[in-house]
């Protein structure tokens, strides 16, 4: 194992130098916050598909093929297609409105009585997947080094926090960038194909398992529905996914970049679950399907091979990780922290007030990070987790984010009832029926759309004069703020 543990070690000491680099050049909260909004089409591709593809995407995708077999893709499937809608529908005239967040993107739309009421609701869910993702360093370690869930917790949890405070969103950009690579490594061009060949091929799979595991929709139509409600909706609206869009150098990375990250889901979740059905053969009788991963890794793959898969499962977690700290931070900050001060947002800086506002979130994701660690420290489901995060965002946020970019009658009014409704419903309903249930996001989505509509018509029409404005941010005919710099390379 010591090649392994070398492998690992010179990761993550890499995952550091990167964070320090990335200090260098985050000198304005643009920068900081949203890398400058100039990635190009190669790193805006490579990040985006890092930080969409985490622990659940890696670990639970190969769990879900070692139980449903082929269909077990349909988690990390709806993934993929949620951010394919984003990017061929949205993420355009999103990028044009040269904002920082989505509640951001909610007040310029229903004129600025949107902001802090959704920026709770997306605040709780940044901050439920960082944790979910920084509870998954607990299975990589253990795996590597017998360690003790906390510590694991602390150890990754600290890594991650140390270079996004350093470096922010630079910092966090240079290392999906990496990780991306390591992943497709790891899991597209190794443990794929070694997996296939150790169970014997295609062939011997099919012989082996009950034809369901060969069945597209095996794993059941209600359940591939509820994927559907719950990622495809999620990647439309989510802060972690928009921020990575305020990244891109302009509509056409942000369209194509996006296009093409969201066709590496598809492949990503197809090589999932086929190696999770080729676990199931080589071991039939585990306990946990999601310990089908971690199993395969460490019992099938040669020295070295093993410690870059471990490596590229370590690079899922910290790019999902990194990406909901920050989203977690700036919406904490700029939606929650500054609202309650009274602080007037869109207003011109100054240089040295910039730099304030770098080190104001610098010490957001610091806190935030502290938070994210003692919550995962202290929780154990993570699939609980995950779905109060999803259910929140989609019951709460779907219908008036959506609902803001395509109908123009839409009112504050509407969108505040549309999240207080929809968010309470999400909320009652998990607690009479179960977390896990499915009618607390098919219920609460139907009451925020029927909260948004009724309100909206029934209350006076947006002012012509914020939809005016509105429809000059989104045709990227409003002109920088002093404190965002125009891209040299634009």
């Amino acid at each position: 194992m010591a090649v392994d543990y070398t492998v690992i070690v010179v990761y993550l000491a890499g995952m550091l130098a990167m964070g320090w680099w990335g200090m260098r050049r985050a000198k304005s909260k643009s920068e900081f916050l949203v890398a400058g909004r100039r990635l190009g089409p190669a790193m805006y591709s490579g990040t985006m598909a890092a930080i969409v593809l985490g622990g659940a995407s890696t670990i639970g995708g190969v769990g879900l093929g070692y139980q449903y077999g082929l269909s077990g893709a349909w988690m990390v499937f709806t993934i993929g297609l949620g951010l394919l809608a984003l990017s061929v529908f949205f993420s355009a005239r999103i990028a044009r409105l040269k904002v920082y967040t989505v509640s951001e993107m909610l007040d310029l739309r229903y004129g600025g009585r949107a902001g802090v009421i959704s920026g709770v609701v997306m605040w709780a869910y940044t901050l439920m997947l960082a944790v979910t993702s920084t509870i998954a360093y607990a299975t990589i370690f253990d795996v590597l080094f017998d360690m003790h869930r906390t510590l694991a917790i602390v150890l990754g949890g600290s890594i991650v926090v140390a270079y996004s405070t350093l470096g922010g969103m630079w910092s966090i950009t240079l290392t999906d960038m990496v990780q991306f690579v390591v992943k497709t490594i790891g899991v597209l061009l190794l443990l794929l194909p070694i997996a296939v060949v150790k169970a014997g091929g295609f062939a011997e799979m099919k012989a082996q398992l009950p034809t369901e595991y060969f069945d597209p929709l095996g794993i059941g139509g209600e359940t591939i529905f509820t994927y559907v409600l719950i990622y495809t909706f999620g990647m439309l609206i989510g802060q972690d996914i928009w921020q990575r869009v305020f990244t891109a150098r302009g509509d056409r990375t942000a369209k194509w970049g996006g296009t093409v990250a969201g066709t590496y889901c598809l492949v990503y979740a197809l090589a999932g679950a086929v190696i999770g059905t080729a676990a199931k053969v080589l071991y039939p009788n585990l306990a946990n399907a999601d310990d089908a991963f971690a199993t395969i890794v460490k019992d099938e793959l040669p020295m070295g091979v093993r410690g870059l898969v471990l490596a590229a499962a370590l690079a899922a977690v910290m790019s999902t990780s990194s990406g909901a700290l920050i989203a977690c931070a700036t919406v904490a900050n700029n939606d929650i922290w500054s609202r309650l001060r009274g602080l007037a947002k869109g207003a011109a800086e100054e240089h040295g007030e910039e730099r304030d506002e770098v080190r104001g979130n610098r010490a957001f994701i610091l806190i935030m990070g502290v938070a994210v660690i003692a919550t995962a420290i202290v929780l154990n489901n993570v699939v609980e987790a995950l779905t109060v995060a999803y259910n929140l965002l989609v019951g709460g946020l779907l219908v008036p984010i959506l609902g803001g970019l395509l109908w123009k009658r839409g009112t504050a009014q509407g969108a505040l009832a549309s999240v207080a409704v929809g968010g309470l419903a999400v909320v009652g309903l998990m607690a009479t029926h179960g977390i896990l249930a499915n009618e607390p996001v098919y219920y609460g989505l139907l009451s925020s759309l029927a909260a948004y509509l009724a309100v909206s018509l029934m209350t006076k029409p947006t002012d012509a004069a914020v939809l005016a404005a509105w429809r000059e941010r989104l045709a990227g005919r409003t002109p920088e703020l002093v404190s965002e710099p125009v891209p040299a390379h634009q």
